[in-house]
């Protein structure tokens, strides 16, 4: 259930560029290059949003936690750390028996990911797998061995942030490649709809409709239709997410956020 419903979570890749001149006394114009900035994100260290998971015909399957850490140096680079933390709940606790954690270290200045952690522990038996991310022929800081992807590459869990990144009063449109630690996907991010009025156990919000479209090897993903509610002010918090998914329907919905 888990490795589906993080695909909830795809969105749209960002990069920013920046240059300057300048000017040494009253002769000579050269081109710099300025240290890449930071892209403002509309959060910020210590939020926590906590999620709500229907599943089927659960409705109270799953609860999730979302955090923010910190921002670190990971090897060089400026990241966010993002968490995610994952339970299952009675009564689907009693067939699933799930904890899992997934940690994100995503680029502060390109929004593409670093490093991709997943710690699972799902019916008793455990699996660790750190992931570092390196774009093709481009040499690479981390240590240790790296998996191979396309620059801007975006694991489940950075996508969703990325996504509130997204201005998408200005911005119909969003693609890239998202890897899952298992399978490589390309994505379109669509606007559907703006100003929908929705009320969740976290309260009542205007949000924006987006439409996310899977494909792998050039062929759409069948019987997977993700759609995704964000809020439509400072913070682009999102509120509600949903998948159709060959194992059934799951829905996510805001229960309560801290900034």
């Amino acid at each position: 259930m888990l490795g589906a419903a993080a695909m909830i979570l795809v969105a749209a890749t960002a990069q920013v560029s920046n240059s300057r001149k300048a000017t040494h006394r009253k002769t000579t114009k050269s081109a710099e290059t300025p240290a890449p900035k930071p892209v403002p994100m509309p959060f910020q260290t210590g939020e926590t949003l906590n999620f709500r998971v229907s599943w089927s015909a659960f409705a109270n399957a799953a609860a999730v936690q979302m955090t923010v850490p910190e921002q670190r140096d990971l090897y060089g680079h400026s990241t966010w750390h993002f968490r995610a933390q994952v339970h299952t709940v009675s009564p689907v606790r009693s067939l699933f028996s799930i904890d899992d954690q997934f940690d994100s270290y995503t680029d502060r200045t390109t929004l593409e990911t670093r490093q991709f952690e997943m710690h699972l522990n799902e019916l008793g038996r455990v699996d660790d797998q750190v992931l570092r991310f390196a774009p093709p022929g481009q040499p690479t800081k981390m240590p240790g061995p790296t998996v191979i992807v396309p620059a801007g590459t975006l694991d489940p869990l950075a996508a969703l942030y990325v996504l509130r990144h997204v201005d998408w009063a200005h911005t119909p449109e969003f693609g890239g490649t998202i890897y899952d630690g298992h399978d490589l996907y390309e994505f379109t991010a669509r606007r559907q709809t703006m100003d929908e009025k929705m009320t969740v156990a976290a309260g009542a919000f205007t949000t924006t409709q987006v439409s996310i479209d899977l494909t792998e090897h050039q062929k759409p993903v069948p019987g997977v239709h993700l759609v995704a509610w964000v809020a439509e002010d400072d913070t682009r918090t999102p509120v509600l997410l949903q998948a159709q998914l060959p194992l059934g329907n799951i829905r996510a919905e805001l229960a309560s956020a801290t900034r």
